[in-house]
């Protein structure tokens, strides 16, 4: 259209001129050029457009699979991390299944060798009860024998009719007699020596003389050999002025750079060590400064027995305690019973007669309360007399203490007879505390040594195959060959290991023995 409007424009009419026609051609070929121009670099640019989006969106393309390869092998990388973590935990459980299963297994062969164990003493038993009852009936019929020859026999004069009657009751008390001199064969001898040590040892805790035990003596560090000199003092003047003072014995011999304290009492000890201590550091050694030092010593010792005894109560939550009571209880702070810390060992009893009286329906701070004072005559002066247990209730007693927390008190080795049953939980708590593993400090190399020796003891005897000890050296279980060894021979065999253990070895408490003879017969039918 374009095209045609520039033609009629261009044709030139009758009127008109030759010049004056070249100027409107002139403009309309140029409009024409222009319009050409224009719709190539159009067309050209539409052209390098499309390639330019052809070109990115290929490169988009090339980006996006190279993105999704990467996530690909991101996703591949985790999942076989999750894989291998899923691995492990399924090997980590099927280890704990294998060690549970082994456990389980282990408590089948236990709970076996019981049940076989359990037939054994219940067939003993029976025949047991069957020989009793064999006894006991040929004992009735001789006893009416006995009546009837007596009432036949009426010439028998007085004399011959009593032993008769001593007789016929000799026969029948015979069971009663057996069986007490099997509890007084089977009571350990150990026993009574422990409770003796006990004493002693309560006894010497409360004594302030001179001792020779290392279980009583406190060694103290010198910075130097001159030290020593400086200790005894002129003429020995400063040793004596702090053994006077302390009330402990200072022993200096050949060992390097140390001292010996040495006292029953251990809060004398400590107040001695402390001063010791202070004196050193100060290096002014004298009479005088002895003196002063003891005084700080003990102002600082009985800071701490305080401060014990008050935190001893406030950990069982115990109310209502006289002051002297509390200090008196901290003083058990510096006291052992074979190597048993008192203070702990009255902290444990009071929470064992507490969680007992809970358990039986009683009044657990009752017991509680019994149970953290049963040993505070441990604590008091050499200068009262009588035991612990008496000393303790007497002194609780003075300072408003309930009867029956001081007679669980008193009653608790069972030297006064107990009025109720707060008095048995003590006694039971601490029995627990004192006899339970681990209360009394071994070392593992004499524990494993005294182990050895106790089932090497009991495989010195003849027809023993095996010694097994348990239970922390409280049990020696002992297995003999059965084709050498009868049933008489094993019972004859316990008393024998019984004497060779009493005799040879020294352990706490008492050590149970049992003999085990077993004797399997098996065949397969096919």
């Amino acid at each position: 259209m374009i095209f045609a409007c520039a033609a009629l424009l261009a044709v030139p009419t009758a009127d008109t001129d030759l010049g004056d026609w070249s100027l409107p051609g002139a403009l309309v070929i140029g409009g024409a050029i222009g319009f050409l121009v224009v719709w190539a670099l159009t067309r050209h640019t539409r052209r390098a457009a499309r390639e330019q989006a052809a070109e990115l969106i290929e490169v988009a393309r090339r980006e996006a699979a190279v993105a999704a390869e990467e996530l690909k092998q991101k996703a591949e990388a985790e999942i076989q991390d999750k894989r291998a973590v899923a691995n492990r935990e399924f090997d980590r459980h099927e280890i704990e299944a294998d060690v549970r299963l082994r456990e389980i297994r282990a408590h089948e062969e236990s709970l076996a060798l019981l049940d076989y164990q359990f037939e054994q003493r219940q067939e003993r038993l029976n025949r047991e009860n069957a020989a009793v009852t064999q006894a006991r009936d040929a004992i009735r019929s001789l006893s009416k024998s006995v009546r009837k020859r007596l009432e036949g026999v009426s010439q028998m004069d007085a004399d011959e009719i009593r032993r008769a009657l001593r007789e016929e009751v000799q026969l029948e008390c015979q069971d009663e007699l057996r069986g007490l001199r099997r509890d007084l064969m089977e009571k350990s001898e150990q026993e009574l020596q422990t409770e003796a040590r006990r004493i002693l040892i309560a006894m010497m805790q409360r004594l302030a003389s001179q001792p020779s035990n290392d279980l009583t003596s406190t060694q103290v560090a010198l910075p130097s050999e001159d030290m020593k000199g400086r200790i005894i003092g002129r003429e020995g003047r400063n040793i004596k002025a702090f053994e006077s003072a302390t009330g402990v014995t200072v022993l200096i011999d050949e060992s390097p750079s140390m001292v010996l304290l040495s006292s029953f009492d251990p809060v004398r000890r400590e107040v001695a060590r402390v001063a010791l201590e202070a004196l050193v550091k100060d290096g002014r050694i004298h009479p005088a400064s002895i003196e002063e030092f003891v005084k700080r010593a003990q102002e600082e010792i009985d800071l701490t027995v305080t401060q014990a005894g008050e935190a001893a109560v406030g950990q069982l939550n115990i109310n209502g305690l006289h002051p002297e009571i509390i200090k008196l209880l901290g003083g058990l702070k510096f006291r052992f019973s074979y190597n048993q810390n008192a203070l702990d060992h009255s902290i444990e009893t009071g929470f064992i007669a507490s969680i007992l009286a809970s358990e039986v329906g009683l009044d657990p701070n009752v017991a509680k309360r019994a149970g953290l004072l049963h040993d505070i005559g441990k604590a008091a002066s050499s200068d009262l007399e009588g035991s612990h247990a008496h000393i303790g209730a007497e002194f609780i007693k003075r300072h408003g203490e309930t009867p029956i927390v001081v007679n669980a008190v008193a009653a608790h080795h069972e030297e006064v007879k107990p009025e109720t049953v707060y008095a048995g939980l003590v006694i039971l708590a601490d029995t627990i505390s004192a006899v339970r593993p681990g209360a009394r400090a071994e070392s593992a190399a004499i524990y494993a040594q005294r182990i050895e020796r106790l089932e090497k003891l009991a495989l010195t005897l003849d027809g023993v195959q095996q010694a097994f000890a348990v239970q922390a050296g409280r049990e020696i279980r002992v297995v003999v060959a059965p084709a050498t060894v009868t049933d008489d021979q094993a019972r004859e065999l316990a008393k024998a290991l019984r004497t060779k253990i009493e005799a040879e070895l020294q352990y706490p408490s008492a050590i149970k023995i049992t003999v085990i003879r077993e004797q399997r017969f098996t065949e397969t039918a096919t």
